[in-house]
């Protein structure tokens, strides 16, 4: 690896990182909470808060290793501060003339893959960078490095926090200025914070609930089912042959289809009941005060509007559903709605199979 080219106002830069008083401090919950929450949208095994000093890079928070610092003319992330507001991103360092030949190593592990958004004080000065990264080639899909960059802007809104909550201390705390500011900062992370709440609850592809709010709204449904008695179905949806959609168009088209179908899943959910993509392929309904009668009708009336699409792959999917037994467990009702799910598949695809 050559030696960087250092940012023109690395003397004012390195400024205003001393000022911050975040070197060499503690771990705190907020940044451990952003490296955590940027690990799950972007699907690497490791991700920083990175602070680059003038020799090093000093990791505030961190995910999957344990390293608190590294040479900084071994780092990636001197190059992300060099253009503040970019993402920077390397699907494999071993392509890239910076790092061919020297990959950067953290926590022991020679590091391919690497995304980060430089992070930014109050005055735009790029501190360092909220990174991820892994130890195998990889990418972004554009909702994962939007979701990236909205947690860097959460980490520089922390940041900035913090320089308020010392500005207060050092001040008159009387200040009603200083108080209306502050009242205003908690207010932008609440906000911020219940926008990355949602983040981590929905599918960035589809927009609809992922597995584990999926898994969370169910639970909560049996729970009231069985208190009121009420009906409660469930369905699983498998588009058919989704591989070769993705072999003969491409992904990109495959991954149409997905947004495609979301919202039709969307549509028809809008008013009552819940919608996620379970895995890949796969989608999860959810259908509470339905009867299995109900939700068959309502699941083929689905699977008709899925093969309706004006795509230009043929689309169509296989739906299993089934209807949820009193005292039942959440795990066997899942299974029933598979067992149906892999009838319809099994006799033909492109079919509603319900399961008592």
């Amino acid at each position: 690896m050559n030696k960087p080219i250092r940012p023109d106002n690395d003397a004012e830069r390195l400024a205003a990182l001393r000022a911050a008083r975040l070197l060499d401090t503690p771990r705190e919950q907020a940044f451990d909470d952003l490296v955590n929450l940027a690990v799950a949208v972007a699907g690497k095994s490791m991700a920083a808060v990175s602070l680059v000093d003038e020799d090093r890079q000093w990791f505030k928070a961190s995910h999957g290793f344990d390293t608190c610092e590294t040479p900084r003319d071994r780092s990636f992330c001197q190059y992300a501060i060099l253009e503040p507001h970019r993402l920077m991103l390397v699907e494999d360092a071993e392509q890239d003339e910076r790092f061919a030949g020297r990959l950067p190593v953290i926590g022991g592990k020679s590091i391919r893959f690497y995304a980060g958004v430089p992070l930014l004080d109050g005055e735009g000065m790029a501190l360092g960078s909220l990174c991820v990264f892994d130890s195998v080639p990889g990418t972004l899909e554009a909702s994962q490095a939007a979701a990236l960059r909205a947690l860097a802007r959460q980490a520089g809104h922390v940041i900035e926090l913090r320089r308020v909550t010392r500005a207060l201390d050092q001040q008159v705390r009387e200040s009603t200025w200083f108080e209306r500011e502050l009242a205003r900062y908690a207010e932008l992370l609440e906000r911020q914070n219940a926008q990355l709440a949602e983040q981590a609850r929905t599918d960035p592809l589809t927009g609809l609930s992922n597995r584990r709010a999926f898994s969370a709204a169910l639970a909560v449904e049996i729970e009231r089912a069985n208190a009121s008695g009420s009906p409660l179905s469930v369905a699983l949806l498998d588009l058919d042959h989704f591989k070769s959609i993705n072999d003969v168009h491409g992904h990109v088209e495959g991954d149409r289809v997905l947004a495609e179908v979301g919202k039709v899943l969307q549509a028809h959910f809008a008013a009552a009941g819940v919608a996620a993509r379970y895995g890949g392929e796969e989608f999860a309904l959810l259908l509470p005060g339905t009867t299995l009668d109900s939700a068959r009708a309502q699941c083929e009336l689905l699977r008709q509007a899925v093969g309706t699409l004006p795509l230009g792959a043929v689309v169509s999917a296989s739906i299993g559903v089934t209807a949820y037994r009193p005292g039942e467990t959440y795990a066997s009702l899942l299974e029933r709605a598979d067992e149906a799910l892999y009838r319809a598949k099994r006799d033909g695809r492109d079919r509603v199979e319900s399961k008592a």
